[in-house]
């Protein structure tokens, strides 16, 4: 539930909350320039791809060891709409800047006193959920600034087309972020300069072949959702894995595409050929 303005601020929050465990924020807003609105288009059975994630996290919350799940949106008008969907699953929303997402995130952290974030994006409707109990256990136990998964060239999951993985992030290290640079690019996308300044932050990235044996044998799996193709090409396999009962793991995934669809891959190959980060 939104409760109202924060004086001096624009942002709109909901229910304070103090944990020394990480707090999920899952970044959401409907204007995505190449998809607006692909958060609350009807996906599968009438649910949209953003109560269906938050579904999946509520339901995971316990045993990720996370102190709860809450969605950083915009003040933008548009996105009411997204706080009266996390309203009536019960889930925490705050409202801050539409552009400067850095910003957003350090100010929904401050308000929920949350010092460690685990970074989600709204749109991975096949996030691993598991592996957030990694991220999290990685943050508890350390003093790194920043965690995540790469590939075996050290390339962060974050730039990849997985779509599988979040993001362990320090407050601190965000607001060190934001006191270092200005640039637009690095306000828009959240943790950008700290993964691109390993030098000023101490910083781990776990091998996804490690979290998912094999992975990097499809080059072509992309589960990121940035287009109308995306969208449909998603529509497909979560339907077939969700009406047989079987879990939204990249195992499983793969194993259906590999067996049943792998005419899929080809539409994925052509996204990622227009969609590379």
């Amino acid at each position: 539930m939104c409760l109202g303005v924060f004086p001096g601020r624009n942002a709109c929050f909901s229910f304070r909350l103090i944990s020394m465990l990480p707090l999920v924020i899952v970044q959401a807003r409907t204007g995505s320039t190449r998809l607006p609105n692909k958060m609350l288009m009807p996906f599968h059975d009438g649910e949209s791809v953003l109560r269906i994630l938050l579904r999946r996290l509520v339901e995971a919350k316990a045993n990720l060891r996370v102190a709860d799940v809450v969605v950083a949106t915009t003040s933008n008008p548009k996105d009411d709409a997204i706080v009266a969907l996390c309203d009536s699953l019960g889930v925490k929303t705050y409202r801050g800047s539409e552009s400067d997402v850095l910003q957003r995130f350090i100010d929904a952290a401050k308000f929920f006193h949350a010092t460690e974030i685990i970074r989600v994006c709204a749109d991975n409707v096949f996030l691993d959920v598991e592996a957030l109990g990694v991220l999290a256990r990685m943050l508890e136990t350390s003093e790194l600034d920043y965690v995540s998964f790469r590939t075996s060239e050290g390339k962060p999951s974050i730039l990849t087309h997985y779509g599988f993985w979040a993001e362990g992030v320090k407050l601190s290290a965000l607001e060190k972020a934001a006191r270092m640079t200005d640039e637009s690019l690095y306000h828009e996308h959240v943790t950008n300069y700290i993964y691109n300044s390993r030098e000023l932050f101490r910083i781990a990235l776990s091998p996804i072949e490690e979290a998912v044996p094999g992975i990097e044998a499809h080059p072509d799996l992309r589960l990121t959702m940035d287009t109308m193709d995306d969208f449909l090409t998603q529509q497909i396999i979560y339907k077939a894995l969700s009406e047989r009962g079987q879990a939204l793991t990249p195992r499983n995934i793969i194993a259906f595409l590999d067996s049943e669809r792998p005419d899929l891959y080809e539409k994925m190959r052509n996204n990622i050929m227009k969609n590379t980060k």
